[in-house]
């Protein structure tokens, strides 16, 4: 008899080496072969991280890499002894996509960016290596810009949305849509909701939940109106922030296909081009305001306290650290941690 697996698997994530670095700066972008090191480095009482979720997008992986680069790509990843889970689709202007409410050059240039994704998470499933896991997009767009006309533009980016529903069916992928404040259309929870309300493809467009993220959701950084704590909220009030996700949670956890584990500040924070958003910070991290295991729970459990099992792996989740502390091992090694409580929390096997 084949031994149990752990489920869910526990990831690390390879775009906090590209998402807000700049090359020529004190944080220019750490490489693919460096962040599957890493990766595959990390060690707790015996137990390492199962696999990594990528970045399609130069300089870790080419959206354009032909079916044989990705080959080497799988060789290479298991190699390390890890599997492949969630894809980032690079759907942004600045490395070649379009936003999705923007005009038909640009949301035909969004909808290349999920084709070719599809195709190289086609690719890696093929090679084994690849068992589970979405492909995550945004809306592409700004708040201010979204602002502009939100009911129009809300509209646009659903339906561009939709677009990408049918081409994610054809390939049998999956999309996440990460909700974070600084994405238009998606900057808040309400927003979120509606959206994927208004795609209406429970089964192939979904949310991507990262606990950092949501918990900026909860204080409606920019959209007060959808804010679920007050302002000025004393952290020191465990049972009010305990409230407060489950009614979150009640929302979006039906729609929610991906999982980010991580810890947050309660500030925003940007760098390189990437505009502010929910501050990451290390699990360690005495300002953070999450029981990372314990907050975790509102997302795998239903309001009964059942295991949802709705995704087999979850991710961890850290942009725009210095790079001074992602080059450390005891970083990674606090992390694949912090996934081991969560899995240990809400995990099962089979």
């Amino acid at each position: 008899m084949a031994e149990k697996q752990k489920y869910p698997k526990v990831h690390n994530a390879a775009w906090p080496g590209v998402v807000g670095k700049e090359p020529g700066t004190d944080h220019p972008p750490i490489d693919l072969d460096t962040m599957l090191e890493l990766t595959a480095g990390a060690k707790v009482n015996g137990r390492s991280f199962d696999g990594i979720d990528l970045f399609v997008a130069d300089p870790h992986i080419s959206i354009d890499s032909s079916q044989d680069d990705i080959k080497r790509v799988a060789d290479k990843i298991r190699g390390y002894g890890l599997a492949v889970g969630t894809l980032i689709a690079p759907v942004w202007p600045p490395v070649g996509g379009g936003s999705a409410m923007g005009d038909a050059a640009e949301q035909q240039k969004f909808l290349d960016a999920v084709r070719k994704t599809c195709k190289i998470g086609g690719w890696l499933r093929e090679t084994g290596i690849r068992s589970y896991g979405a492909i995550r997009i945004d809306s592409a767009a700004g708040v201010a810009e979204w602002a502009e006309d939100p009911e129009a533009n809300q509209k646009k980016i659903a339906e561009t949305f939709s677009k990408a529903a049918d081409i994610a069916e054809d390939a049998g992928e999956q999309l996440a849509a990460e909700g974070e404040i600084c994405w238009g259309g998606m900057h808040s929870w309400k927003r979120m909701l509606q959206l994927l309300e208004m795609v209406n493809r429970p089964k192939t467009v979904g949310f991507q939940a990262d606990m950092a993220h949501t918990l900026l959701y909860l204080l409606g950084y920019n959209a007060p109106d959808d804010a679920i704590l007050p302002q000025g909220f004393d952290w020191k009030d465990p049972a009010k922030l305990d409230d407060a996700l489950k009614t979150l949670t009640a929302k979006l956890r039906p729609w929610t296909m991906d999982f980010h584990v991580a810890q947050n500040d309660a500030s925003v924070f940007g760098s390189g081009s990437h505009d502010k958003t929910g501050r990451h910070c290390l699990p360690t991290d005495p300002n953070g305001k999450l029981d990372v295991a314990h907050h975790s729970g509102f997302w795998l459990r239903d309001e009964s306290g059942n295991l949802t099992r709705r995704f087999k792996h979850i991710c961890w989740d850290g942009c725009m650290f210095p790079n001074e502390v992602m080059m450390k091992q005891e970083t990674w090694n606090s992390i694949l941690e912090s996934l081991l409580a969560v899995q240990e929390a809400h995990g099962w096997e089979e």
